[in-house]
């Protein structure tokens, strides 16, 4: 079995979230479960930017900007959500917008009834 992409900081960002949930609970905003995951991934020493403007290109040419919910290390989106159930539209979002911004890594992370990752690998590009 192959090294998980991102292994050792995907585990970081799911343990962060999974301390949040703990601690805060369900049925909170997505906003207030997003705010609270920034907190604790800072205080694991992470950088972390949110509501990351990233840069969306054709043929190497910038036509555009993506808004992220959460960028961590530069490196892994994550898109975070508070509902019932992660739709699969969710993931294939997330996959577009790995894509066309050219990060190989996202995480969309639901603060439902309890923690649910999606981890979304964008095979096409390098950044």
């Amino acid at each position: 079995m192959g090294k998980l992409l991102f292994g050792d900081l995907t585990d970081m960002i799911i343990g962060a979230a999974f301390n949040v949930h703990n601690t805060l609970g369900p049925n909170l905003s997505e906003s207030v479960h997003k705010n609270a995951l920034v907190i604790q991934l800072r205080l694991m020493g992470l950088l972390v930017e949110t509501e990351e403007e990233v840069p969306l290109k054709f043929a190497n040419v910038e036509v555009g900007i993506q808004r992220v919910d959460v960028l961590v290390e530069k490196k892994i989106l994550v898109e975070t959500k508070a509902i019932h159930k992660i739709r699969p539209d969710h993931p294939r979002k997330l996959l577009g917008t790995l894509k066309n911004t050219g990060y190989q890594l996202g995480l969309v992370v639901n603060f439902g009834r309890s923690v649910h990752v999606k981890r979304v690998i964008n095979t096409t590009q390098n950044k």
